[in-house]
């Protein structure tokens, strides 16, 4: 394999790996049909993508090509392919790879804050309430992840009620990202023949990452390093970890496990904050310019103790757009709860050191789990889910902001 050019275009970034490389990097698969000489290429085990992702089924061979064309020819059998690969891990990447914009967008957060829970509750809300609010579609990027958030995900959840296994850490097990497309409407775009616009797509990568995987730096270091090439981080932090809102919890409220000091949620935002500036070396006097959003889970146990007035309660309206006087009144009420739940030190690492940074409140279920870690008898009924993904959509421009 040749070394990854590091000059040669516009940086791009794997959403199956996270590496990466210029557009002219990016690598072919044979079509494993027969070619113009009758010659066809017999299907083997891919050692780099075996090396990086533990798959060992037999594909065509993988060959290097210049990666700005739309199809290569294989220089063993000849015949023409169109299968883009990574250069790096040799996952095939989507169609339209490095011809659209490409969002890569870091899902983590500390022990038991319900990340997989809220992945799941999120996707399911994009497909099937808010792409119609914004007249945007959102699917696979892939087959593996259609056929896993379908089957791994979103039955065990919506059909069976039952809550999702906790994530393991990177080192248990390989995972792959959970690879989708965002398709909406280009604003400034030209009309068809429809009446509508161009289609803009954004694609979307979600890691989940365990909880253990950010109790030290260390371990932040060995198993997350996609966070430098994310270019937005969805940051969830259970407040019942916090002890001053753990004790306003409401009466029956199904409690985390007090995690070790590490777990802390402070010292979790700390060391992604810490790995950031190391990894992308910023100075003393500069801000992380990558938006961040804290999220805080579980609200629906928190939620009895607000004044009527609270912004918190008040239900988001379904609107084509993001509504940033609403998300704002939000952020400035956790900013204000943060100091009764004993978490004042997170506003103080997120002023210092974030150039763009909000707060979001949400409830994945609406309601504690039961006692055998089971959804409610009376479903699922998510609370606020979509303000954080709506919000860095519109840091990236890719849907309108409604500023009120």
């Amino acid at each position: 394999m040749k070394p990854l050019s590091l000059f040669s275009g516009t940086r791009l970034y794997c959403p199956y790996c996270y590496s990466g490389f210029a557009e002219r990097d990016i690598w072919f698969r044979c079509s494993g049909r027969m070619g113009p000489t009758g010659q066809k290429c017999d299907p083997e085990i891919d050692q780099v993508r075996s090396k990086r992702t533990g798959f060992a089924g037999a594909l065509p061979p993988a060959f290097d090509a210049d990666g700005r064309l739309s199809a290569a020819n294989c220089p063993t059998c000849q015949a023409e392919s169109t299968t883009k690969l990574c250069p790096a891990c040799h996952v095939q990447l989507p169609v339209h790879f490095g011809k659209i914009r490409s969002r890569l967008i870091a899902l983590v957060g500390a022990k038991e804050s319900g990340k997989t829970v809220y992945m799941t509750v999120l996707v399911h809300e994009l497909m099937h309430r808010v792409g119609e609010d914004l007249n945007a579609a959102i699917s696979g990027a892939d087959d593996d992840t259609r056929l896993r958030f379908a089957s791994d995900y979103e039955q065990p959840l919506y059909r069976d009620a039952q809550l999702l296994a906790a994530t393991t850490t990177a080192a248990a097990r390989d995972r792959a990202p959970l690879v989708f497309r965002f398709t909406t409407e280009g604003k400034t775009s030209r009309l068809n023949r429809n009446g509508t616009g161009e289609p803009q797509r954004t694609l979307l990568s979600f890691f989940d990452t365990a909880g253990e995987d950010l109790r030290s730096r260390q371990a932040v270091e060995d198993n997350v390093q996609y966070l430098a090439a994310a270019d937005g981080i969805v940051l969830l932090l259970d407040p019942l970890q916090m002890r001053g809102a753990r004790q306003l919890a409401a009466p029956g409220s199904l409690l985390p496990t007090p995690g070790e000091a590490n777990d802390e949620p402070a010292n979790v935002l700390e060391n992604i904050t810490d790995l950031i500036m190391a990894k992308e070396r910023i100075k003393a006097s500069q801000r992380i310019s990558k938006p961040l959003a804290i999220v805080f889970t579980k609200m629906d146990a928190l939620l009895h103790d607000l004044k009527e007035t609270s912004p918190l309660l008040r239900p988001p309206q379904h609107m084509p757009y993001f509504d940033e006087r609403d998300s704002l009144d939000v952020h400035t009420e956790i900013q204000r709860m943060l100091a009764r739940w004993e978490g004042s030190r997170i506003d103080q690492i997120a002023q210092k050191n974030y150039r763009i940074y909000r707060y979001f409140g949400v409830s994945a279920l609406g309601e504690t789990p039961t006692k055998d870690n089971r959804v409610s008898p009376r479903g699922i009924r998510p609370y606020r889910v979509t303000g954080p993904f709506t919000w860095m959509l519109a840091q990236f421009g890719t849907i309108p902001v409604e500023r009120g």
